[in-house]
Order: C-alpha cells, then structure tokens, then sequence
C-alpha cells in the first residue's frame, strides 16, 4: 500500500506520472473481504438496487463474487439480468418472483412460495459453504413487510452469516430492528421524481 500512496505522491519525470494512465494499482494483490458488513439501502427514493448493484459491479473488478438474489421480481427482463452473463463468474443473479406487481392486500400463493425459496437459497449462501463475497438480498425490506420473510428470519441470517461475508439489504420499509444489526444504512429520499409527470421507467434507466 505505501508503493501505491507513494506512486500518487511523489511525481515522476514523466508528465503522465499522476494521470490516468499511470496504472496506480499494478503489483497490488486482489482484495479479500476479511470483516463482512452489512449494509442497508431503504427508503422511497430511486437508487436503492442500483447502488446495490454498483457495488457488485465494483467488486467484479476485484475478483470478488456477488450473488444477486431479487425477491418480489421476476422476467429476466431487467438490464443487469441480462448483463450478467458479461460478468460471469463474478456477478450471478438469481429471481423469484413474478414479472409483474403483486397485490400487497392479496399475494398469490405461489408468489409465496417463491420468494420462500429464495430465501432458502439466501440462508444457504449467507451460513453454508458458498464462495460469494457479497450476497445481495435485493427488495428483502419489502418481502418482509408484506410479511413474506418475517423479521426474525432475516435478523437470525444476519447473525448467523459467515463473518468475511458482505451482506447487503435493499428495499423500503426496512424493519427497526434490521437498521439496529445493520453497520451501514442509507436512506435514499425523494426530492423530485419524473414518475410524478407520468413518464414511465425506461429500458437501461430503471429496468
């Protein structure tokens, strides 16, 4: 690390030597998550699984794995669905869900069902013998105040996770006691929002 403080430093004679060019990094070992955290990003404003996702994305430059696991989506349409496969075997998402919006007042049992395995799968990587650095637990907030997951399950994962796991949880309505185990916890808020003006999400932008 002091080659690489010294390398942003100390200016060599070539003008190039503090710019981008200079590959600052060369020499340094991959990273390696030795202390997992767990992050949360919630609230009503856009960015929560897109910061969740550039987080992966980051960390795919580092060899680092991040599995994906969305709950409450599903249809393989989405952007980062489909770009998976460029990053593979660094970043993997897994649905469950349907492609459309549930009814919160009366969710399909099969909606249930799905987002109960996925869990399932999410208990297995966090606990189990899993060689991901990052588990994303995308929309998980949610999941659990419609009562899908309850709150105790998703406190004892936190517990019980692996300690050199990254453990990230997005989604509104985060529970109380979640903030409380959480390291990091971001709350994006709505200041101004172009759904308001009836623009619908977009390819690339929001889907």
């Amino acid at each position: 690390m002091k080659k690489l403080i010294d390398n942003c430093t100390s200016p060599g004679k070539d003008q190039k030597s503090l710019s981008i060019y200079n590959n600052w990094f060369k020499g340094l070992e991959n990273p390696e998550i030795k202390k997992g955290m767990v992050q949360v990003y919630t609230g009503n404003g856009k960015g929560k699984t897109t910061a969740a996702l550039g987080q992966a994305f980051r960390a795919s430059g580092h060899n680092l794995k991040s599995v994906i696991i969305q709950f409450l989506k599903g249809g393989s349409y989405t952007g980062e669905f489909k770009a998976q496969e460029r990053l593979y075997p660094y970043f993997k998402i897994y649905q469950f869900g349907s492609p459309c919006f549930i009814n919160k007042n009366s969710i399909p049992q099969k909606d249930i069902e799905l987002n109960r395995e996925g869990f399932k799968m999410a208990w297995e990587i966090a606990t189990g013998e899993s060689d991901a650095n990052i588990l994303v637990l995308d929309e998980i907030n949610v999941a659990v105040h419609l009562g899908i997951i309850s709150t105790e399950e998703l406190k004892n994962l936190i517990k019980n996770k692996k300690s050199e796991l990254e453990l990230i949880l997005t989604g509104r309505y985060a529970a109380p006691e979640i903030i409380e185990l959480a390291d990091l916890v971001t709350e994006m808020k709505e200041i101004k929002h172009y759904y308001r003006k009836n623009i619908p999400s977009r390819f690339g932008i929001e889907k």
